[in-house]
């Protein structure tokens, strides 16, 4: 049976032996993503295992109606559930000493800059202020999961994600590599250099600024146009 046959069977029935057959096919992704992940302190058996029980659910919640391939649905799914495992279990991980340090330091700074400007203050403020790198702030914010990475840390709308390193690769939704090394090539040759420092060193926005010689706000701006080009290339089928 194709892919589509299989699923509307196991829909139908509900057969564990069908569900295990879908698996076996597409226990592959699991691997590849859970590898993806290796490297932050948690072994690869563990990812692997997260990454498996993801798919195991995802066949569950897969509607082939929709119109799309179940390697399309999965992936995203997959590394989804990777991450709120990484999430869940930040939370209990005793906080390094100077993490904890800080974050006790920005509290009251925070509180002070609150009560003399009556707003809450941007990590950039309370950065000035500790007399520590801005990216420093962000990490002990952030460390405990107390605060949103969408929400704004400076007045020019530059958010907690902006300024932290990729953690992730924002072309792990698509499974064909050579389709993205064929996108990257119709990036001019500033745009690659911003993909290569961020995505492919991991820099920070920050950092990847400093390496471009130009504003944080500019490395933001073009990261943002760099990957809505690569997104409509995806769609049009041009790669």
């Amino acid at each position: 049976m194709d892919d589509k046959e299989l699923f509307a069977a196991y829909r139908a029935t509900g057969d564990i032996a069908l569900r295990n057959e879908i698996a076996e096919k597409y226990l592959y992704i699991a691997a590849v993503i859970a590898k993806k992940f290796t490297g932050r302190g948690v072994e690869y058996d563990d990812l692997y295992q997260v990454a498996s029980l993801a798919l195991l659910k995802g066949i569950d919640r897969f509607d082939p109606e929709k119109g799309i391939l179940f390697s399309t649905f999965i992936t995203p799914t997959i590394a989804g559930e990777i991450k709120n495992y990484f999430r869940d279990r930040s939370r209990l991980v005793h906080l390094p000493r100077k993490v904890a340090e800080l974050r006790a330091e920005l509290k009251k700074a925070s509180e002070a800059i609150a009560a003399e400007t009556g707003r809450k203050p941007t990590a950039a403020e309370i950065a000035e202020r500790l007399g520590v790198p801005e990216e420093d702030v962000v990490r002990a914010a952030e460390a405990g999961s107390v605060v949103s990475l969408d929400r704004p840390v400076r007045e020019d709308g530059l958010s907690y994600h902006d300024v932290l390193p990729a953690a992730e690769d924002p072309f792990e939704e698509v499974d064909n590599r050579d389709a993205v090394l064929s996108a990257l090539k119709t990036l001019s040759q500033e745009e690659r250099a911003l993909v290569g420092f961020r995505y492919g060193q991991a820099l920070s926005q920050v950092e990847t600024a400093k390496r471009m010689g130009v504003s944080q706000m500019y490395v933001s701006r073009l990261e943002r146009k760099i990957l809505e080009k690569l997104k409509e290339q995806f769609k049009r089928g041009l790669v």
